[in-house]
């Protein structure tokens, strides 16, 4: 791939997502400025192009950092060892299979979506580590790691933000 992610975030500011490699922005108008992660997010064909490329261990980190999954819940999603996923930390510029690439960008998703519902990351992880009744009485954490479980956790979200409960 040959391009380096940095992603910052502040407190007080918004979200910025960079690549040094231009190949994710090229042609989209995001010319003299980065979009926000969320953005990137909401752009459904740059997050296919991403996938399709893989993510970049360093760019992962940076990621990683800021969901609630221990290294050990990221190899269960992954459905690799904890010594595959060490391994990949140590090897200089892995970059990630496109289905370990759609798991870290959908839990990103989720991530993002809940702060946003929530109103902050800190509200949203501690519902993701509660029992909800509308998910079967499980916890909503144990569901992020499949495509289905992720859509289960979103329509969660879409109907605490319009007030529906089950």
């Amino acid at each position: 791939m040959g391009g380096k992610y940095s992603y910052s975030a502040s407190e007080s500011g918004p979200d910025v997502l960079n690549e040094a490699a231009s190949v994710y922005f090229s042609g989209r108008g995001f010319a003299s400025e980065p979009p926000s992660f969320a953005e990137f997010l909401r752009d459904r064909l740059l997050v296919v192009e991403a996938v399709r490329k893989g993510i970049t261990h360093a760019f992962f980190e940076v990621i990683r950092t800021r969901l609630p999954f221990s290294d050990q819940e990221w190899a269960d999603i992954f459905n690799i060892s904890l010594k595959s996923l060490q391994r990949y930390k140590s090897e200089k510029n892995h970059i990630f299979k496109p289905i370990h690439s759609e798991k870290i960008l959908q839990a990103a998703e989720l991530v993002e979506e809940g702060t946003r519902v929530f109103g902050s990351r800190e509200k949203f992880f501690l519902w993701l580590d509660t029992p909800n009744f509308a998910l079967g009485g499980g916890i909503p954490k144990a569901l992020a790691g499949t495509a289905y479980g992720h859509e289960l956790i979103l329509s969660e979200l879409n109907a605490i933000e319009h007030g529906v409960f089950a």
